[in-house]
């Protein structure tokens, strides 16, 4: 019987860890789902891709 219990104890831990984890996941997409709308809403919103690295296109100034 030991066997058995340890079996659901562990299958009910890895049960609710996949719950939490497909609820932080769901929390996540509604957060960015939410700034996806408030920013179209928003006449001067971002500008950037916003991948925080540097700018595309950069003018290259040749010294004199």
């Amino acid at each position: 019987m030991y066997e058995y219990e340890l079996y659901r104890n562990t299958s009910a831990e890895l049960i609710r860890r996949a719950d939490a984890e497909r609820e932080a996941r769901r929390a996540g997409l509604a957060r960015r789902a939410a700034r996806r709308r408030s920013g179209r809403q928003d006449p001067e919103g971002r500008v950037s891709g916003g991948r925080g690295g540097p700018a595309r296109f950069l003018r290259l100034v040749r010294p004199a």
